[in-house]
C-alpha cells in the first residue's frame, strides 16, 4: 500500500546519466513509496531493450547532426526526445504497481491544462485521437517502473527523419516499432509549456494518491557514474544479441556487386560478396576487410579504405546510401 510519495527531477539533458538515475531510483525505492521522476534528453533516439538500432534509427544521420542513441531497460518501441518532450517514470515495489492509477496522474495533469485524453489499447495516451504519450514497463527483483514520453513541443520533422527506416535491407529478430500519428500538446493548447506540465504532474500526483509529496534526496553519485558509463557503452548500445543480416547491391561501370553481412552483437561475423567484376580480388579483399568489423558506416568505410579494397570509393558511396 502506498503511504509515501517522493519526487525527483533531473537537472541535465544527458540521456545516459538520466537513464542511470532511473535505474538507481529503481534500485533504491522503498516499500510503500511511489516515486515520480521527471527528466528530459536533448536530441536523442531511445530504443527498447530488444530492438535493432539500425532497423529503428538512421544512426549515422543522428550522430552526424549531433544527436545520440540510447537504449533503455524496458521493452517497446523507438522514441525521439528533445527539449520539447518531457519524460516521466513511476517507480514502486512491484506489489504497489498500479498502471491505472499511474496513468490517471498523467491524464489528470493534462486535464488541469485543458486537454482531455484517452487510453489506447497499447497503453498509449491519445489526445484529439492522436498519440502524445507512449508508455513502457520494466519489472525486476520485486521492483517495477512505468515510464513514458509526453510530447509538448517536439520537433516532429527531426523525429520523422531519425525514426524513419533506413534504406538498408535488414532481416532482424529484434522487436520493431509501431508507428502512430502523434500530436504535440501545444497544438491543442498553445499555453502549455514543459514547465507548466511539470507543475501539473506534481500536483496531479498528490491529488490522485491523496498524499503530500517530498523530494528524493538519496542520490549516490558513485553509483550514477558507474551506471552512466554502462548506458553510454557500445556494448550496451550495440552489443545486444539480436542477430541480423544486411544486404545491399548496386551496379557500377566496372560491374555489379551485392554485399551480404551477418551481424551479431554489433559486429560483422560473416561477409559475402557477389560480383561480376573482372578483378577477381574484389570479392575476397572486401570479405576479409569487413570480417570482425563493427557495423557502422564509419567503421565499414574505414576498413574498405585502409585495406586497399578495389573500387573503394564506389563501395563506400554504396554504403553511404544505405543510411545505416
Amino acid at each position: 500500500m502506498i503511504d509515501r510519495l517522493q519526487t525527483y527531477e533531473s537537472d541535465g539533458f544527458d540521456p545516459y546519466r538520466n537513464l542511470a538515475i532511473e535505474q538507481h531510483l529503481l534500485e533504491t525505492v522503498e516499500g510503500g513509496c511511489c516515486l515520480l521522476y521527471l527528466w528530459q534528453n536533448r536530441n536523442t533516439v531511445v530504443i527498447g531493450r530488444n530492438q535493432n538500432a539500425w532497423a529503428e534509427c538512421r544512426t549515422a544521420l543522428l550522430s552526424g547532426e549531433g544527436g545520440r542513441l540510447a537504449r533503455r531497460l524496458s521493452g517497446g518501441g523507438a522514441v525521439y526526445h528533445d527539449l520539447g518532450n518531457l519524460n516521466f517514470t513511476f517507480l514502486v515495489n512491484t506489489g504497489d504497481y498500479d498502471l491505472d492509477r499511474q496513468l490517471s496522474v498523467i491524464q489528470t495533469a493534462c486535464r488541469m491544462l485543458g486537454v482531455e485524453t484517452e487510453r489506447s489499447g497499447r497503453n498509449d495516451l491519445l489526445a484529439d485521437g492522436r498519440k502524445f504519450s507512449g508508455n513502457a514497463f520494466y519489472h525486476h527483483e520485486g521492483r517495477s517502473y512505468h515510464h513514458g514520453t509526453l510530447l509538448v513541443d517536439v520537433d516532429t520533422d527531426r523525429m520523422g527523419r531519425y525514426l524513419s527506416p533506413s534504406k538498408a535491407k535488414l532481416e532482424s529478430k529484434g522487436v520493431e516499432s509501431v508507428r502512430s500519428r502523434v500530436v504535440n500538446l501545444k497544438e491543442l493548447n498553445p499555453a502549455i509549456t514543459v514547465d507548466a506540465l511539470k507543475t501539473a504532474l506534481f500536483a496531479a500526483f498528490s491529488k490522485v494518491y491523496g498524499l503530500e509529496t517530498a523530494p528524493y534526496d538519496a542520490i549516490d553519485e558513485a553509483r550514477i557514474a558507474e551506471l552512466t558509463a554502462h548506458y553510454a557503452s557500445d556494448a550496451w548500445l550495440f552489443g545486444q544479441r539480436i542477430p541480423f543480416t544486411f544486404r545491399c547491391e548496386r551496379r557500377f561501370s566496372w560491374g555489379g556487386v551485392e554485399l551480404q553481412l551477418k551481424v551479431d552483437r554489433g559486429v560483422v561475423q560473416d561477409a559475402r560478396v557477389y560480383t561480376d567484376d573482372m578483378n577477381h580480388e574484389t570479392a575476397q579483399t572486401l570479405c576479409g576487410a569487413l570480417h570482425d568489423c563493427p557495423f557502422s558506416f564509419g567503421a565499414l568505410s574505414a576498413r574498405i579504405e585502409t585495406q586497399s579494397v578495389p573500387h573503394a570509393r564506389d563501395l563506400i558511396q554504396m554504403l553511404s546510401e544505405q543510411e545505416i
